[in-house]
């Protein structure tokens, strides 16, 4: 059977096995039996002079595979190619999968069902990229996730009630600050009359918070850029300076 293999620019995690002067070897977690190369320049955006000082052996780290060869099985990767957000987002990815599989484990377990763990979590993955992704639709859109999965009686129901108690919709929280100056003679009710809209919050002169939620940073986001869209759109055609940041 043939070695799986990650694809080129794929985010995995890795675990540092051995360091060298000039680079380290990791084993990738997701990818069992696989082991990567990652040289010293590949390390941080900065020329190092001591390895160590950035990785330790069993230390576990989100990396980039910026290079792949099938016919020699060499896989080479990267962590000063992983931006923070990046890291995050695999983070919560694992998170979210480990999670699916406790949560099923559980229900096979309740349902005293004879079906091997391996077996269902391969039937699902068959139907949806991911297993929590299966839990999602369960909650979401009921008998019509089980199709083309073999789960019956106690199996079914297990899985209805774990999720029903234990899969809830998210609620991301992001936030921006805002940076508004005004030389209009009424300037200071400019400002309020446009910031007044969103629930801004004032930190200081010129500075300002904005916060919402939603159920995911994707539509969190976008609701973020049409929300600071509206304030530049309020203060169009006044004599205002207006910028925004994510805050950090």
């Amino acid at each position: 059977m043939a070695q799986k293999y990650p694809e080129k620019d794929e985010l995995v995690l890795a675990t540092v096995t051995k360091i060298m002067p000039y680079g380290a070897f990791l084993t990738l977690k997701e990818y069992e039996g696989v082991e990567a190369f990652m040289h010293i320049s590949e390390v941080a955006p900065r020329w190092i002079k001591n390895i160590h000082e950035f990785l330790s052996v069993n230390q576990t780290h989100v990396v980039r595979v910026h290079r792949i060869d099938l016919e020699k099985g060499q896989v080479d990767v990267s962590l000063k190619r992983v931006n923070e957000e990046e890291k995050k987002r695999k983070l919560e990815k694992v998170k979210r999968h480990t999670r699916a599989k406790k949560l099923l484990g559980v229900a096979i377990k309740n349902a005293k069902s004879r079906k091997p763990p391996e077996k269902l979590e391969a039937e699902i993955l068959a139907q949806y990229e991911t297993l929590y992704d299966f839990l999602e639709d369960v909650r979401d859109e009921g008998e019509k996730a089980f199709e083309g999965i073999d789960v019956k009686g106690g199996l079914h129901d297990e899985i209805v009630e774990i999720v029903k108690k234990s899969v809830k919709k998210p609620v991301i929280e992001v936030s921006r600050l805002l940076f508004v100056k005004c030389y209009e003679p009424d300037g200071v009710e400019v400002i309020k009359s446009s910031l007044g809209k969103v629930n801004a919050h004032y930190l200081g002169p010129g500075k300002y918070r904005v916060k919402l939620t939603a159920e995911d940073y994707k539509t969190a986001n976008k609701k973020m850029d049409k929300l600071v869209k509206s304030v530049e759109k309020g203060l169009a055609g006044k004599d205002c300076e207006f910028s925004s940041e994510e805050e950090k």
